[in-house]
C-alpha cells in the first residue's frame, strides 16, 4: 500500500479552530475526508487512526480532527450546548480539507486510476457523536449547501442511548440528503441492526448498512487491533457507494 505522511494539523485563523492530524497521500486521486471522534475520545482514537491509513492509502487526503469541545477539554462528555460549535467546528473542517485537496491536485500528481473523476470531492466521516453531529450538519445544510460534502460515513451511529430505545435520534434523518454508509456492530447497544434498518428508511438519500458481527461500540478496534479485513471492506463499500 502507498505510503502517507502524517503531521499534526492546525488553522486558529477560523472560529471554532481546526485542529487534529493530516495525512497527505503518496498519490493523491484529488478527493479529501474529515474524520471526526465519539463523545468520550479524540482525534487519536485508534478507529480514527485506522480509518485514516486505510484512506489515504487509497489517495485520499485525511484530516481526522478534533471536535472543538475536546479542543477545550481534554476529557469528559461534550454537554448538550456544545453540538451547535462542534457542527460548525466540522464545517470548518470542510472548508480546510477543501483548500488542501486543491493543492494536492496542483501539483501535478496523476488521479490514482481507480477514482478517475473524483477531484475535489470532500467526504465527511464520523464515530457515534460525531457522526450524528456530522449527519445533523448535512441534514441542516441540505437546502442551502446541498454539495457541502459528496457523502457520509458514519460508524457506530448512537441511535439511543444503551437501555433507553424511547429516545431516538432520528429526527433529523428525513432532512439528510447525502449518500451515507453506516458500519455497526450486531452487539452495539446504541442500537440494534434491526433498528438501524428501520432508521435507514427514514433517509431520502442512497444508503448502506454494513453489520460488523459480533463488534461493540468500538468495532472491535482496541489498543493497536487493525482489522485490516473489515476496513478494506469498509473502503470498498463507502466508494462503491458515493461513487
Amino acid at each position: 500500500m502507498p505510503a502517507a505522511s502524517i503531521c499534526a494539523f492546525a488553522d486558529n485563523a477560523v472560529d471554532p479552530h481546526v485542529r487534529g492530524f493530516l495525512h497527505a497521500p503518496e498519490t493523491p486521486n484529488g478527493a479529501a475526508i474529515v474524520f471526526t471522534h465519539g463523545a468520550g475520545s479524540n482525534a487519536q482514537a485508534p478507529l480514527l487512526v485506522a480509518l485514516a491509513e486505510t484512506f489515504s492509502a487509497a489517495g485520499f487526503s485525511v484530516l481526522r480532527c478534533d471536535l472543538p469541545y475536546r479542543q477545550v477539554r481534554s476529557f469528559g462528555p461534550p454537554g448538550p450546548a456544545d453540538a451547535a460549535r462542534d457542527r460548525a467546528g466540522l464545517k470548518n473542517a470542510i472548508e480546510c480539507v477543501k483548500k488542501i485537496a486543491a493543492a494536492e491536485k496542483n501539483k501535478g500528481t496523476p488521479p490514482n486510476a481507480v477514482f478517475v473523476g473524483w477531484e475535489h470531492k470532500i467526504f465527511l466521516g464520523g464515530h457515534s457523536y460525531g457522526g450524528r453531529q456530522a449527519s445533523m450538519l448535512c441534514a441542516q445544510l441540505a437546502e442551502q449547501e446541498p454539495d457541502l460534502v459528496a457523502g457520509l460515513l458514519l460508524t457506530s451511529y448512537p441511535l439511543h442511548p444503551p437501555g433507553r430505545p424511547e429516545q431516538q435520534r432520528t429526527q433529523h434523518l428525513p432532512s439528510l440528503r447525502t449518500p451515507t454508509l453506516f458500519v455497526h456492530g450486531t452487539r452495539d447497544a446504541f442500537g440494534s441492526i434491526a433498528e438501524m434498518e428501520h432508521a435507514l428508511k427514514m433517509i431520502p438519500a442512497r444508503t448502506k448498512l454494513l453489520p460488523v458481527e459480533g463488534a461493540g461500540h468500538d468495532l472491535g478496534f482496541k489498543g493497536k487491533t487493525k482489522r485490516e479485513g473489515l476496513l478494506q471492506a469498509l473502503l470498498g463499500e463507502f466508494t462503491s457507494l458515493v461513487s
